[in-house]
C-alpha cells in the first residue's frame, strides 16, 4: 500500500507583510466527509505498515503484560474515621476507589473494604472513559465526581450516596477537566467550574443540592480570555480557593467553606507578572508568591489582617518553592533545588530538607492529606526504585517506609545504571539529561537509545520508575530525558528562558543533548530515536527540521506542529490562554519568532527520520488537523524513502485511549515501530 496523498487546495494566510502558503488547510474542518476519509486511509496505512511487526508488537505488549502486579494497592490516607486508598487488580483496565473504616492504620487488616467507585463498572467496552476530580463530602456520606466520555475538557458531575450506592438527581454538564468541584463542609452546597465554547474554565457556580441546576447562582466568570479558573479547598478545609491565572500572572479570591452562601473575598488584586499561591494554617493565611523572588518566597498574614504581609523565612535564590502543605502539627515545602524535587519541613524559622539516599530521584507529597494527620506520607522513586511510599514525623523528621510498589516478574535493581549527565548548550548553558540502562547495554559500543524531551510550561521531566520500560531496557535499550529549557528543573528562570523569545532554546538543547550521546559513544544517529508529546511534539518536531540527521527515528505524540495558524485563532480551545507562553502572533515580533520554529511552516525538500506521528480526533489541546496538515506536508515535500505515519485515535482526545492495557497496547505499538528502524529485533537480550 502507497502512503495517502491528500489533495492540494492552494490557501495563503496573509500577515505583517508575510505570506504563508497552506495548501493542507482544508483538513481543519471535521465536518467534511473528505477529510474523515483521509484520517481513515491514513490509519489503514498505518495498519499496513504495522503488520509486519505484529510479532513484535504482541511481544513487547506481552511482556509489559507480564510486569502488571496481581494487585496494585496505594497506601490508604486518613481522613476521619476512613481511610482511602485506591486499587488495580491485574485483570481490570481501571482502578478501584476504595476506604475502611477503621481509627488507625493498624486495624486495616482487620475491617472489610467499602468500594467508593469502581470504575470498571461504569465503562463500557472499547468506549472512552475518564474520570478526573472525586470529591468526597466532610460527612462522607456523599462523593461528587466528574466523568468524560469523548476525549475532551468538558466533563459531567454526577453524585453519588455511599449509603444507597444510587446516583442523585443532580447532574451537572459542562464542567471543566480538573480544578473544577469542591463541596461546602455542611455537605448541602457543591461549587464548581464551567468551561466556554473553547473548552476554556471561566465561571464559578453555586449549586445546592436538589435543586435545578438551571437555577444555580453564578459567583464569577472571568472575561479576560488570557485567564483560566482552577478551583481548590485549602488543607484544612476552611476555605475554597478561586484562582484565576495566566501563565504569569495570578488572582484569588477565596470563600468561606463554613458559610457557603457567603461572597468571594478577593485576597490581592493582579498585577501582570505577579504570581501567588495561598493556603489556610492556624490563625494565618500563608503566601507563596514571586514577587521580588523569581524562585518564590513564603509570607504570612493574619485572618484578621490581611492585607499585612511578614516573611515567614529568608528568600533562597537557590531554592525553588514551587507548593506548601501546612498541617495542625507543621508546615512542608516542596519544590526543586540542585536539579531535582526536593521536600522542606519548617523547624526553627528555617527549612529542614528531606534526604535520600539515592543521587537522582523524586519525591513528592501525596495530595488531599488530612490537616489533622501526625503522620504525612511521601512519594520516593528513581529509575530504578519503584514507587515507595513513606510516612514522614511532622514533629521529628523521621521517616518510615510503608510499602514499596510491587514489580511483577524478576526485577534486580543492581542489574541496571542510572546516572545524571550534562550536556552543553550553544550559549554554554549545561543542560541536565538523566540516563537509565541495563549494565553491559554498552558494553559492545553505542547503544540504541531513546531520547524523551518535553520542555513547556515549566513543567518537569523528573526520573521515575516504570516497569514496562524493562523490557526495553532487557533490550540494550538506553533510555534518556533531557531536561531542556522550558521546563523548571532548574528553576523558574529554566522556564523563562524556554519561552517566548527564547523558546529556541528548549530546541537547541535538546539538539546539544543528542550531540553529546553520540560524542560520547552511548549511541549513533542510526541508533538514535527522539521522542515527545503535545508541547514535547512540538520539540521533537522543530527539531526534525533542523537536526533530523541526528535521529533514525521520530516520535511525536498528540504534536503541537501548526505553532503561528493554531496561536492566530481565538476560536480554537486553550489558544487565548497560551499567548503568554508562546507569544502572540499579532504581534510581528512574535509573528516571525515563532514562524522560525513552527514545524509546519519550517518543512523542507530534504531527508527526514522515520516519522511515527499520532493525534485524537477530538483533542481540545491540539487539534487533529495540526498532525493531519503536518503529515500531508512532510509526505509532500522530503526527499527520503523512510516511513512516515499517521495513526489518529477516532474516539479519544488528548490522552489517548482510556484503559491500562489499551494504554499498553499502544505504547507496544510505538515501541515496535521505534524497534523495528533502530534494528532492535524481538529476541535481542543483554545479559
Amino acid at each position: 500500500m502507497k502512503p495517502p496523498v491528500a489533495k492540494r487546495i492552494p490557501h495563503q494566510h496573509k500577515m505583517h507583510g508575510d505570506v504563508r502558503e497552506d495548501d493542507f488547510y482544508w483538513l481543519k474542518d471535521q465536518t467534511n466527509p473528505e477529510v474523515i476519509d483521509y484520517l481513515e486511509e491514513e490509519n489503514h496505512y498505518y495498519e499496513e505498515i504495522m503488520r509486519p511487526m505484529e510479532k513484535q508488537t504482541e511481544e513487547i505488549y506481552q511482556s509489559m503484560v507480564d510486569r502488571v502486579p496481581d494487585s496494585e494497592v496505594n497506601v490508604a490516607v486518613q481522613h476521619g474515621h476512613f481511610f482511602y486508598y485506591s486499587r488495580m487488580d491485574k485483570e481490570k483496565q481501571y482502578p478501584i476507589y476504595a476506604r475502611k473504616r477503621a481509627t488507625s492504620r493498624q486495624q486495616l487488616t482487620e475491617v472489610s473494604e467499602e468500594v467508593v467507585l469502581d470504575l470498571n463498572e461504569l465503562a463500557v467496552e472499547d468506549e472512552y472513559l475518564n474520570v478526573t476530580v472525586q470529591r468526597m463530602s466532610d460527612d462522607h456520606n456523599l462523593l461528587a465526581y466528574l466523568e468524560n466520555r469523548d476525549g475532551s475538557d468538558r466533563y459531567t458531575v454526577y453524585i453519588k450516596d455511599m449509603h444507597t450506592g444510587e446516583l442523585l438527581p443532580d447532574r451537572i454538564p459542562n464542567v471543566f477537566i480538573a480544578g473544577s468541584l469542591e463541596w461546602s463542609r455542611c455537605g448541602e452546597y457543591i461549587f464548581y467550574v464551567t468551561v466556554d465554547e473553547q473548552q476554556r474554565a471561566y465561571r464559578v457556580w453555586r449549586h445546592r443540592l436538589g435543586a435545578d441546576v438551571n437555577s444555580d447562582e453564578l459567583l464569577y466568570e472571568e472575561k479576560d480570555t488570557t485567564f483560566t479558573i482552577f478551583m481548590s479547598k485549602s488543607q484544612s478545609g476552611r476555605f475554597i480557593i478561586v484562582e484565576s491565572s495566566s501563565k504569569t500572572t495570578s488572582e484569588i479570591r477565596l470563600l468561606d467553606a463554613d458559610s457557603p452562601m457567603s461572597p468571594l473575598r478577593l485576597l490581592d488584586e493582579r498585577r501582570d507578572g505577579i504570581e501567588y499561591d495561598v493556603e489556610h494554617w492556624g490563625d494565618d493565611l500563608l503566601i507563596l508568591t514571586n514577587e521580588g523572588a523569581v524562585n518564590f518566597q513564603l509570607l504570612r498574614c493574619p485572618l484578621n489582617d490581611l492585607d499585612s504581609r511578614e516573611k515567614v523565612i529568608e528568600y533562597n535564590k537557590d531554592r525553588f518553592i514551587q507548593g506548601m502543605c501546612p498541617f495542625q502539627d507543621g508546615l512542608i515545602l516542596f519544590g526543586r533545588e540542585n536539579g531535582l524535587t526536593q521536600i522542606w519541613l519548617l523547624q526553627d524559622n528555617d527549612l529542614e530538607r528531606i534526604e535520600w539516599n539515592e543521587a537522582i530521584y523524586s519525591v513528592s507529597v501525596v495530595s488531599r492529606q488530612s490537616y489533622e494527620a501526625r503522620e504525612v506520607l511521601i512519594k520516593y522513586e528513581s529509575h530504578l526504585t519503584p514507587d515507595t511510599t513513606y510516612s514522614l514525623n511532622l514533629l521529628t523528621g523521621e521517616k518510615h517506609c510503608l510499602q514499596v510498589a510491587p514489580v511483577s516478574g524478576e526485577y534486580d535493581s543492581s542489574n541496571y545504571h542510572q546516572e545524571q549527565l550534562w550536556a552543553v548548550a550553544d550559549d554554554g548553558v549545561k543542560v541536565p539529561m538523566t540516563v537509565v540502562y541495563r549494565k553491559g547495554a554498552l558494553k559492545s559500543g553505542p547503544a540504541p537509545l531513546v531520547l524523551y524531551g518535553y520542555g513547556s510550561y515549566g513543567a518537569n521531566s523528573d526520573p521515575h520508575f516504570s516497569p514496562y520500560h524493562l523490557p526495553l531496557l532487557d533490550k540494550g535499550v538506553v533510555l534518556v530525558t533531557a531536561q531542556v529549557r522550558g521546563g523548571s528543573e532548574m528553576g523558574r528562570n529554566w522556564y523563562i528562558d524556554g519561552k517566548m523569545q527564547n523558546k529556541r532554546n528548549t530546541f537547541s538543547d535538546f539538539i546539544a543533548a543528542a550531540n553529546y550521546l553520540i560524542e560520547h559513544e552511548f549511541t549513533t544517529p542510526s541508533k538514535m530515536a527522539a521522542c515527545g508529546g503535545s508541547a514535547g511534539g512540538l520539540l521533537v518536531g522543530a527539531v526534525a527540521n533542523m537536526a533530523g540527521d541526528l535521529f533514525k527515528v521520530i516520535v511525536p505524540v498528540v504534536p503541537f506542529v501548526d505553532v503561528v495558524t493554531t496561536m492566530l485563532d481565538e476560536t480554537i480551545p486553550l489558544t487565548t490562554l497560551e499567548w503568554d507562553e508562546w507569544g502572540d502572533p499579532r504581534k510581528a515580533e512574535d509573528y516571525f519568532y515563532m514562524k522560525s520554529y513552527s514545524p509546519y511552516d519550517n518543512v523542507e525538500a530534504k531527508d527526514y527520520p522515520n516519522m511515527y506521528i499520532t493525534t485524537g480526533l477530538n483533542d481540545p489541546r491540539v487539534a487533529f488537523w495540526e498532525p493531519a496538515k503536518w503529515v500531508a506536508r512532510l509526505r509532500s515535500m522530503k526527499t527520503d524513502d523512510n516511513v512516515t505515519v499517521l495513526k489518529t485515535n477516532m474516539g479519544a482526545g488528548h490522552f489517548g485511549a482510556s484503559g491500562r492495557f489499551n494504554h499498553l497496547k499502544e505504547s507496544a505499538e510505538t515501541y515496535s515501530f521505534i524497534l523495528d528502524k533502530l534494528g532492535v529485533t524481538v529476541d535481542q537480550i543483554v545479559k
